[in-house]
């Protein structure tokens, strides 16, 4: 398992778990985020943060340090 901020973009994974506060892993969870989830790594902002993600057929955009909280494996 890797962090999903390590991803480069056009990378497909399985999101397999979600670290942080109990308020954080909700708040990930909450955007669709949960384990199981297949993800994409859609493409990385000019400066590096935000990401984007394709996530259940839509896009969203999360800051790396949150990315680094959610750990999956690459497909």
């Amino acid at each position: 398992m890797i962090p999903l901020d390590q991803l480069n973009p056009g990378d497909k994974a399985i999101i397999r778990s979600i670290g942080g506060t109990t308020a954080e892993e909700a708040h990930l969870m909450e955007m669709g985020l949960l384990p199981g989830t297949p993800v994409e790594f859609v493409k990385r902002a000019p400066l590096g943060d935000p990401i984007e993600l394709r996530v259940r057929r839509y896009h969203l955009s999360i800051r790396c340090a949150e990315a680094h909280r959610i750990l999956v494996d690459k497909t």
